[in-house]
């Protein structure tokens, strides 16, 4: 009987000290200092995609306390949200929201699922303060933390997981991932530096194309995101030469003389979205014959058809929600492979990613990331 005691009050003691908030404050990524009880209790994420970080940190716990989201997953990646709802039916009924600086997004109906924080994306920080939404919320009793994981991923990454690490009150969990991810993007580049020089093939890495405009040509990165990710597996971003921001366009004469070793495009399942269905879809559990034929496609546009690249099969697509999430270290891995094969043909990014699913994710693992037009490309 004593030791059955002694078990149900610590079973007590530690459902108090789980539901137990205290009050705290974070730095958000753009250096604002909010006041919060942390852990939070009602939590509602201004980009859904920020799951893919949530649920590495929470598991199956994850929706607990998330109260609402964005719609974003459901129409930008619904495949992945497939494999949310597959493992957690009950997010169907879990309240969406829109685009605040689209105007889609209800303050009031914010309020009434009396949230304690709202988690905005960095990119929407200047329509949201010149809206003044920031202080209408405060009024509401809803605090407001700016993430970071796609304007400056180098620079906010790391500090985002933290950030949401406080806030799921899962701050040991948020170190294995960043420590997980350092180890993984290192498995490149400490490879790379022990090789000295060696030859960088000219990368150009295409942003969505396929989703609207039947010849548009030709959205690009700069030398943060993806445009890292190519430098850091060891290729040179050819958009990096005349972009400064870290999205932009070239011309389709810009990428001719550029003429580039390896074309990448990415790509996603964004049949909700497009008009003309030329995108190519890959992603969790995507078909990979239907992504080629749709990438073959996309590489009979007039810019395209001249280039090294193309002529010699070095095209391959890339899962576009990539460049949001803090799980870099995949694609440079996959990079790496296509940019310098001998040196990294042992390297293999769908069991890195499997695994992680296994340490950190909820959800099952279903390859389908990534196509080449070359045999043995993935």
């Amino acid at each position: 009987m004593r030791i059955l005691s002694c078990v149900l009050l610590t079973l007590v003691a530690a459902v108090l000290v789980a539901s137990t908030s205290v009050a705290a404050e974070i730095t958000d990524v753009t250096g604002r200092k909010v006041e919060i009880e942390l852990p939070a209790k009602r939590i509602l994420l201004g980009e859904a995609r920020q799951i893919h970080v949530a649920a590495a940190l929470k598991g199956k716990h994850v929706f607990d306390t998330i109260v609402g989201w964005r719609d974003d997953l459901i129409k930008k990646d619904p495949d992945s949200y497939d494999g949310y709802r597959e493992r957690f039916p009950a997010i169907e009924k879990l309240p969406r929201f829109g685009y605040i600086p689209s105007g889609d997004f209800s303050l009031e109906a914010a309020i009434a699922l009396k949230p304690d924080v709202l988690t905005l994306n960095l990119e929407a920080q200047q329509a949201i303060e010149e809206s003044g939404f920031i202080d209408r919320a405060a009024a509401a009793g809803i605090a407001v933390v700016y993430l970071d994981f796609r304007v400056d991923p180098a620079k906010n990454s790391e500090r985002s997981v933290e950030i949401l690490g406080q806030i799921f009150g899962a701050e040991a969990r948020a170190k294995e991932f960043i420590e997980y991810r350092r180890a993984q993007i290192a498995v490149v580049t400490e490879r790379l530096a022990k090789a000295g020089a060696i030859a960088r093939p000219k990368v150009f890495i295409e942003r969505s194309p396929g989703i609207t405009g039947e010849f548009a040509c030709c959205r690009t990165f700069g030398p943060a995101n993806f445009g890292e990710m190519v430098e850091k597996a060891g290729g040179h971003n050819v958009g990096s030469d005349v972009i400064t921001a870290t999205f932009g366009d070239l011309n389709p004469e810009q990428l001719v003389v550029a003429n580039p070793d390896h074309v990448i495009v990415t790509g996603s399942n964004w049949s909700a979205e497009s008009d003309v269905n030329q995108f190519v879809s890959v992603g969790r559990g995507a078909d990979p014959d239907a992504a080629r034929e749709r990438l073959k496609g996309l590489m009979q546009r007039p810019a395209f058809a001249a280039l090294d690249a193309v002529k010699a099969g070095r095209v391959h697509a890339v899962w576009h929600q990539f460049y949001g999430a803090p799980y870099e270290f995949v694609p440079i891995q996959q990079f790496a492979k296509w940019f310098h094969p001998a040196l990294f043909a042992d390297i293999d990014p769908d069991r890195t990613f499997r695994e992680f699913h296994e340490k950190f994710q909820p959800i099952a693992y279903r390859p389908g990331y990534f196509v080449s037009l070359s045999d043995g490309g993935e």
